[in-house]
């Protein structure tokens, strides 16, 4: 059932956003005061259940790329995004029915969300990574059959430039990192226009709602005075994202971050409130596999997520600082994402970790 976004739940939908973003997506406050701007001068926004489009609709997704410590310093001005779904439309010679996210992020949930309001458009309550991912082509969209151009790209001084590789969606994603490095470091996009049907049959189904499930729950607890990560808990159990394990409790000791060719590369040390126990993240943008006194706890494409030790805040991997208390959590992904073909496209060998996938919910035993 379609239902309308408006100011009052912003906040939380952003909080769920960057926790689903396992540390990437963009910055979660940057992107809900693009919506916030949007709304006030727009109106709220209908989000349309994937099983209501119909399979001749024509959906165009919208998102940031590049670095998200770019964006925290490279504020978009707001034309960026509609130029590039505009673009796109005039290169097709369609327009878009809807638009929809391409992956759940602090920003890049929020970016459809602003291109709707601006538009009028609707934007459909799924996406294609069901968290986040650091390259275009680690879709379930591109893992099963769309191809992701021809795909526009927006600059913020009116630059617009069109993409087509074909069926590439590897080369898609080297060309139009090599065009947003030029542009800044970050850049707009819209790609991967697809029919009705095959938002149903690619797409990670009611992200956004999760999102604002997730994020409600997140404060709820807070407000009641209770265990906001066990509140959490309760609320993906009866999801798709089934499974919640602690993975570490501690705070951050050392944060080595770098900016390079379009993407945020680093890791992260934390020391446990023992003194004794060490947990080592990696990312590229995002978190990609959590290391606890020398065993892989959680692994590409399961979610990590760190969060504020008191509060469960979700912190991006650009937030990271020495000295925060926090609670590392590992979230497993749906099905979907599991399967084969998907780990072929974005498992730990696309990122070079010699660690096969394995289920979080195998690696940590739930705890009584």
């Amino acid at each position: 059932m379609s239902w309308k976004l408006g100011l009052d739940q912003l906040t939380d939908l952003a909080r769920g956003a960057a926790l689903l973003g396992t540390g990437g997506g963009g910055d979660p406050l940057i992107g809900r005061l693009l919506v916030e701007q949007a709304i006030r001068e727009h109106g709220p926004v209908t989000v349309l259940d994937p099983e209501e489009l119909d399979d001749d609709a024509f959906v165009i997704p919208t998102a940031m790329m590049g670095a998200p410590t770019v964006m925290v310093e490279k504020i978009p001005s707001g034309a960026e995004p509609v130029a590039a779904l505009r673009a796109l439309e005039a290169h097709l010679g369609r327009s878009a029915d809807a638009t929809m996210p391409i992956e759940c992020g602090g920003i890049n949930s929020m970016i459809p969300l602003f291109v709707a309001a601006r538009t009028g458009l609707p934007v459909v309550d799924a996406d294609g990574m069901g968290r986040a991912f650091p390259e275009l082509q680690m879709e379930t969209f591109s893992v099963y059959g769309v191809p992701g151009t021809p795909m526009a790209i927006a600059g913020e001084n009116g630059e617009s430039v069109i993409i087509d590789t074909g069926g590439d969606n590897k080369r898609m994603e080297w060309i139009s990192r090599g065009v947003t490095v030029r542009l800044g470091g970050s850049s707009l996009i819209a790609e991967y226009a697809m029919t009705g049907a095959d938002v149903k049959r690619t797409a990670i189904p009611r992200t956004l709602s999760l999102a604002l499930a997730v994020g409600r729950a997140i404060r709820q607890g807070r407000e009641n005075h209770t265990d906001p990560v066990a509140v959490l808990r309760e609320t993906l159990a009866g999801t798709i994202y089934t499974h919640l394990r602690v993975l570490f409790s501690g705070k951050v000791t050392d944060v080595e971050r770098r900016t390079v060719e379009g993407f945020t590369r680093g890791r992260a040390r934390f020391t446990g409130h023992d003194g004794h126990s060490t947990l080592e993240l990696r990312f590229q943008n995002e978190h990609l596999v959590a290391v606890v006194d020398g065993d892989v706890v959680c692994i590409v494409p399961d979610l990590i997520c760190v969060l504020e030790g008191d509060t469960a805040e979700p912190i991006t991997t650009e937030g990271l600082r020495y000295g925060q208390r926090v609670t590392v959590v590992g979230i497993s992904t749906p099905d979907l994402m599991r399967t084969p073909e998907a780990l072929d496209v974005f498992g730990p060998s696309c990122f070079g970790l010699d660690h096969p996938f394995v289920p979080v919910e195998r690696l940590v035993p739930e705890a009584p």
